[in-house]
């Protein structure tokens, strides 16, 4: 099994690249929904598989919380990335991924910031 310093190295490579692709097309400056809706094409022109706004169930001891999360994607099935439009990746985008994976059991999320000059992302491992 991969350790979990390189877990999903490809995928969230992969991702990193698309995203990268989307802030060097468009740059800084535009709401969120912006760089999403560009990303969805990027996901697809590079064949990642992907759902967008996935939504994430929340469970309480045994019980389905009505109140869900949504993710801003799911890539493959495996790796949720949240983006942000902001001056920088802040310790409650941290705090909010960090749920996202608890929630779905998921191990890897990259937050990715197309705020800035130059994309940020940071990957978390849960």
């Amino acid at each position: 099994m991969e350790s979990d310093q390189y877990l999903y190295k490809e995928e969230c490579y992969n991702i990193i690249g698309a995203c990268m692709n989307v802030h060097n097309e468009l740059g800084c400056g535009f709401l969120e929904p912006i760089y999403q809706e560009a990303l969805a094409f990027e996901f697809h022109d590079l064949n990642i598989p992907f759902q967008r706004e996935k939504v994430l169930e929340v469970h309480y001891k045994q019980h389905l919380l009505a109140k869900k999360y949504v993710a801003d994607y799911l890539c493959y099935d495996k790796i949720i990335v949240e983006l942000k439009a902001k001056d920088s990746i802040s310790t409650e985008h941290i705090a909010q991924t960090l749920n996202y994976l608890k929630a779905t059991n998921n191990r890897i999320g990259l937050i990715v910031n197309f705020g800035t000059t130059k994309l940020q992302y940071k990957r978390i491992i849960l």
